[in-house]
């Protein structure tokens, strides 16, 4: 039986589609089949695969005894910035998936995770997502916080549901950002036409970001982030929609001469209350290396 809870950030997702990048070994045509032979549930009644996944959809699809769901645990180093007995926070690397999907079943965060800590991690999320409470696109850096059992998740998952986490990023973009301080308030949902891209759409879910400027260059801009929801691209789409793209994020339309491996934005800073307690865990880090290195090409070509 494999079993998982759908979160914000895959809502609005097709059944199917989403069963596909979870599901180790089965391709999309033989979860169509599953679905409608019955093995898959959504909290406990069945759909068809063009179901649209809402916030909280718990999923159970049961597998022919043939196709076992094993993720191998993989010895890649963890930055660990902060951890406690219920849960840690890792500063994830640029060009590092967060999680094993059907394409990519190694070299993931996961595969490290369970390297290091085994069965000891949260499992609400499935086998592909052990320990994993909210992602970071592959090409995204910085702070991750990890559960490692399932009171622990319900817990943070409390606060981030409840936008009681604060979440601050560092990014470039391209141009002069004109405010110097502003809210984004723009609804943000699947884009009609392409597939894998975000947008932000008169039906789309309430997507705030607020922005503030750090420093200006003579086509960039330094920003600092803070997300107030949490929507998959959400910073990447509110900004490519203020037709401020981040720095090389090909999908959104950024560009850049200083050339690094896709979108310059850092997760950089993390305030949450530690599991079971009220103390307040405040958790910074510096740039990166990629970011580093566009700054200092921007800063070195002059204003």
């Amino acid at each position: 039986m494999f079993t998982v809870t759908v979160d914000e950030n895959n809502e609005g997702k097709r059944l199917d589609t989403f069963l596909a990048e979870v599901s180790e070994n089965l391709s999309r045509s033989k979860i169509q089949s599953l679905i409608k032979s019955g093995a898959v549930k959504i909290n406990g009644g069945e759909k068809k695969s063009s179901y649209i996944l809402r916030e909280n959809d718990k999923i159970e699809m049961t597998l022919p005894e043939t196709e076992e769901i094993k993720i191998e645990p993989e010895n890649i180093p963890l930055e660990i910035v902060y951890e406690d007995e219920n849960m840690l926070v890792v500063n994830k690397p640029s060009g590092m998936l967060t999680h094993p999907t059907t394409q990519e079943r190694s070299g993931t965060l996961v595969n490290a995770l369970l390297y290091k800590y085994g069965s000891n991690l949260s499992d609400i999320n499935g086998e592909f997502r052990r320990g994993i409470l909210h992602r970071l696109d592959r090409n995204t850096s910085g702070l991750l916080m990890i559960a490692k059992n399932n009171a622990a998740h319900e817990f943070l998952a409390e606060q981030i549901k409840n936008h009681t986490i604060t979440k601050k990023y560092r990014a470039i973009v391209n141009g002069n950002y004109k405010e110097d301080y502003e809210e984004i308030n723009l609804p943000i949902g699947r884009h009609p036409k392409v597939t894998h891209k975000m947008a932000v759409v008169p039906d789309g879910k309430e997507s705030r970001t607020i922005v503030r400027v750090l420093e200006r260059f003579k086509d960039a801009t330094y920003l600092e982030l803070t997300l107030i929801t949490g929507r998959t691209h959400q910073i990447r789409v509110h900004l490519s929609h203020k037709k401020h793209p981040v720095y090389n994020d090909t999908l959104y339309g950024g560009t850049g001469k200083a050339s690094t491996e896709e979108q310059v934005l850092q997760s950089y800073y993390l305030k949450f209350t530690k599991p079971f307690s009220n103390e307040i865990i405040e958790l910074e880090i510096p740039p990166d290396e990629k970011f580093t290195k566009v700054l200092n090409y921007l800063k070195n070509r002059g204003k």
